[in-house]
């Protein structure tokens, strides 16, 4: 996509509704966002009808992740290229801003040059709008009420893809894909504290709900490492089937969902006793999980499939795959409002 910037009113122009206008209503549980990279599109899932009831282009290729603003209102994707980390490609400059209900293109940030914005996460007490600014080993800070960059964070590695912020909003925890090593950042004093050696390449980062452990996926070998965030090392490692990618842990702290994408499935990690309890089959490429509010859904995008799987929590089986669109990859949720 190359380096650019783009005027409001002209970025709205690309915007492409693909949705008929009764389906405009969210329905009462929210709305679940996924980045279709493929098709260079956000689409918008109704989970109780379990289908995709919106795709809305995002003017560029291609947003990878995408988080909702904390009243369900707008997603923001960032832009981030037409590669994989540390893969030549284009270098994505800005991240779009859409409105929900509209189906429209409403805003946007411009990096003023190729970054290659990756992951969004809304600062949980200060309400700001963190993005994972790669190719500046960075973590950007956007006032989400003017578009405007306030500051950044830097991580001290090349390839900061994912990162994980702590519930207090004073820390953040990068997995630095090529350096194998988790930046423990500062988000109060924006600099880095630490940084742990993990592996030889590590994919993915989430915390535990209190926090004390963040888990990041050693893609050398199918294990996953668990760092002490009191000791900022490593813990333990967690045998798995395959190589892990997405995780996320269930509001009650019992578990952790991995994607698995290599052996095609979905691992289920007891925190309790640290091993894989259960493994769900599911179509090629699992990819990132994100577990409902309400705690009882797991949904996993499958990207060479171009679904999204919904989990049933309580018994570990697949109640639904639900049509997405092409190389459907990173979730959000948009609450209802």
């Amino acid at each position: 996509m190359g380096r650019f910037a783009l005027t409001l009113s002209a970025i709205a122009l690309l915007s492409i509704s693909m949705f008929s206008q009764s389906s405009k209503k969210p329905s009462g549980n929210g709305l679940l966002l996924v980045a279709n990279k493929g098709d260079n599109s956000l689409g918008i899932i109704d989970p109780v009808a379990g289908k995709q009831i919106a795709e809305v282009a995002e003017g560029g290729v291609t947003g990878h992740e995408v988080v909702a603003s904390p009243d369900g209102k707008l997603a923001y994707v960032p832009i981030y290229g037409n590669s994989g980390v540390g893969m030549p490609g284009t270098d994505g400059s800005n991240m779009v801003v859409i409105d929900i209900a509209a189906r429209e293109i409403v805003g946007n940030v411009d990096f003023g040059k190729g970054v290659r914005p990756h992951l969004p996460v809304f600062g949980p007490k200060n309400g700001l709008l963190y993005v994972g600014t790669e190719l500046e080993k960075s973590i950007s800070i956007i006032d989400p009420a003017t578009l405007k960059i306030i500051g950044s964070v830097p991580t001290g590695q090349e390839q900061s893809h994912m990162f994980a912020i702590t519930r207090d909003g004073h820390r953040a925890y990068t997995a630095n894909v090529g350096p194998g090593t988790v930046s423990v950042l500062d988000l109060d004093a924006r600099k880095v504290i630490t940084i742990i050696p993990v592996s030889g390449q590590v994919q993915r980062i989430s915390l535990s709900i209190d926090d004390k452990f963040a888990f990041t996926s050693d893609v050398t070998k199918p294990q996953l490492a668990v760092i002490d965030t009191a000791t900022n090392k490593v813990k333990t490692w967690i045998p798995m089937p395959g190589l892990g990618y997405g995780s996320a842990p269930t509001p009650d702290g019992r578990w952790l969902v991995i994607a698995l994408p290599l052996v095609h499935q979905v691992g289920v990690i007891d925190l309790t006793t640290m091993k894989v309890a259960h493994t769900i089959d599911l179509p090629v490429r699992p990819q990132e999980v994100l577990i409902s509010p309400d705690g009882l859904t797991a949904y996993v995008s499958v990207d060479a499939a171009a679904k999204v799987a919904a989990i049933n929590v309580a018994d570990w089986t697949v109640k639904q795959l639900i049509d997405a669109g092409k190389g459907a990859d990173g979730l959000g949720w948009a609450a209802a409002h």
